[in-house]
């Protein structure tokens, strides 16, 4: 089976967060969303997304099945979507979940509201802010441990480790010494050669992706990812970091997502309640300006590339934009525009050939290469983001 994840108008609320990617990549618990179906239905995938995306994420020539890339896959949403037949389309309410039509057809919207609607009533989760993510993390990262681990044995950690619970599940390569595992109130997943250094004190449910490790006097709580290939440390609590990132100092990190190529500096913090225990605020990019979250608890959303050096103080619901530079001391406006260099003191515009290259060196720590299909992707996101940068 091959199936495409198209974009929807969740594409735009979801900004900054997908200027640089599909809807379906986006990873919440411990997988993206796309690995996610792909998992479920044993299927090849593709993306239907903006066009200068397509270079790095193409569509499936041939697709049996379109599905909704903001929506998460569950047992209910998967035995809709494989009953579904040639000219049927899945929807709840005005929202397109699935449509299947000949594999050889090109995805299109306007195609799946003329196709005879099977309609679906049990709930599901449906991606369609930066918040989602870390609200919907300890869910979904119940949901993949289930699917990771299903009728396979866990590798074995070292005896120095403590274990409270018995609810972990070790990949292949994964080390950890002197540290303390809880997993009595959710699981605990330790990807493929992941390490936990000496004196770290974990709480699930939690999962540390491939490559990825947690520094020594590392303290994590509930419902936190660490994507591949990432280094943290300090004090962690119901964050999502997708990959190739870096909080490996003392601080907090709350109530957050962090793209992928992030740093935070050494001591550098965020503030995830208001002093007046106020709902949260944070920018909109569709609604130029800032949406209520609903939330008591929201902490930093950080975009692909973007950084901060040491002791950078975020306040509560704040957005880094992409490749967004921020350093100096005091409290930095809530929303840091893409490109933004700069700190209280003032922003300039981080430079496109500036911002290349570091993005070459830091793509070369991790021996990889930063190639055209990322510098045509940058240039666009510069391009569309132009009008924030009013410095």
């Amino acid at each position: 089976m091959t199936i495409n994840l198209f974009d929807d108008s969740s594409w735009k609320s979801l900004r900054p967060l997908t200027f640089t990617r599909p809807v379906a990549d986006l990873r919440i618990g411990i997988l993206t969303i796309a690995e996610k179906w792909a998992k479920y239905l044993n299927a090849d995938f593709g993306f239907v997304t903006q066009d200068y995306l397509t270079a790095k994420y193409p569509s499936a020539q041939t697709a049996d099945i379109f599905i909704n890339g903001s929506v998460c896959p569950d047992e209910g949403l998967l035995e809709a979507i494989t009953a579904l037949k040639n000219g049927e389309v899945l929807i709840q309410n005005d929202l397109i979940l699935a449509y299947k039509t000949e594999p050889s057809s090109k995805h299109s919207l306007e195609l799946a509201k003329t196709l005879k609607p099977i309609a679906y009533t049990s709930k599901f989760i449906h991606i369609v802010y930066p918040d989602n993510i870390f609200s919907f993390n300890g869910e979904e990262l119940r949901k993949d441990f289930a699917l990771l681990t299903k009728g396979r044995s866990s590798a074995k950690l070292s005896s120095t480790n403590t274990f409270l619970g018995d609810n972990i599940f070790v990949e292949e390569g994964a080390e950890a010494e002197c540290s303390i595992f809880n997993s009595k109130q959710g699981p605990i997943y330790l990807g493929k050669n992941s390490q936990v250094w000496e004196g770290s004190i974990i709480r699930g449910s939690f999962a540390l992706c491939e490559g990825s490790s947690v520094k020594m006097g590392g303290k994590i709580y509930p419902n936190t990812t660490i994507g591949p290939f990432s280094r943290v440390g300090g004090e962690i609590n119901n964050a999502v970091i997708w990959g190739y990132s870096s909080k490996g100092h003392e601080g907090y990190l709350g109530n957050a997502v962090l793209g992928q190529w992030c740093n935070i500096g050494a001591d550098s913090n965020n503030s995830n309640l208001k002093n007046n225990y106020a709902e949260v605020k944070l920018w909109d990019y569709e609604q130029e300006g800032f949406r209520k979250t609903g939330l008591q608890f929201c902490g930093l959303i950080m975009a692909d590339h973007a950084k901060c050096g040491i002791n950078t103080m975020f306040n509560t619901g704040t957005v880094a934009g992409v490749s967004a530079n921020v350093f100096g001391a005091g409290f930095p406006r809530n929303f840091i525009p893409d490109f933004a260099w700069g700190g209280v003191h003032g922003f300039e515009v981080y430079s496109l050939n500036k911002m290349f290259e570091t993005a070459e060196k830091v793509y070369e720590r991790r021996n990889l290469q930063f190639d055209d299909k990322e510098r045509d992707i940058l240039n666009k996101v510069f391009e569309m983001t132009s009008t924030h940068r009013h410095f």
